[in-house]
């Protein structure tokens, strides 16, 4: 198992969740082989893709509303040959009383402005004992998040990252924005 490199992306004009944030959001899932996750706001599949190649004897729902974004979701799927995952065209709320898998983690890379009724709904399906995992980059949102996961007695983590790059010949460093990484077990 390998993680992707961000320029092997298709990228398009969608934001997507970047490598070093990536790599640290899928490791606080612990992802097995034969899970099953969803990816809720999967916008270019970065984490959807990853995370099948992480799972290929599980599967992968990545929900996804923008249609540029599932574009380009569609494009990358086909690129990486990952056969596990399912994309679906809806908005979250809206497609969530039709899924009635359980599943070993949940991811959500956006949530339209819905984050509590995602954790408490898309929370329901999640086994015991199991992760999700969210990236913000407002503090409204983290402190939404924490809020709803700590009323539904979640075990409850926030780490936040800052990442700096160099660029070209130089040695100046140029900084992505800071994200943060909110973690939920479920108790």
């Amino acid at each position: 198992m390998r993680f992707i490199k961000d320029d092997e992306f298709i990228r398009g004009n969608c934001p997507m969740t970047k490598e070093d944030v990536r790599i640290l959001s899928v490791a606080k899932l612990e992802l097995q082989e034969e899970y099953k996750v969803i990816d809720i706001g999967a916008g270019t599949g970065s984490v959807s893709i990853q995370m099948s190649l992480i799972c290929p004897k599980g599967k992968v729902i990545a929900i996804e509303k923008d249609e540029d974004a599932l574009a380009v979701l569609n494009q990358n799927k086909e690129k990486f040959k990952v056969s596990n995952l399912e994309i679906i065209n809806a908005e979250a709320m809206e497609i969530q009383p039709s899924i009635q898998e359980e599943f070993d983690a949940i991811f959500v890379g956006g949530s339209g402005g819905n984050i509590a009724d995602i954790i408490e709904k898309y929370g329901e399906k999640l086994k015991k004992d199991k992760n999700i995992v969210l990236n913000f980059i407002t503090l409204n949102n983290v402190y939404k998040a924490m809020e709803a996961l700590k009323a539904l007695n979640y075990e409850v983590e926030c780490v936040q990252v800052q990442v700096s790059k160099t660029r070209g010949q130089s040695y100046m460093l140029m900084a992505n924005n800071p994200i943060f990484i909110v973690t939920g077990k479920k108790r």
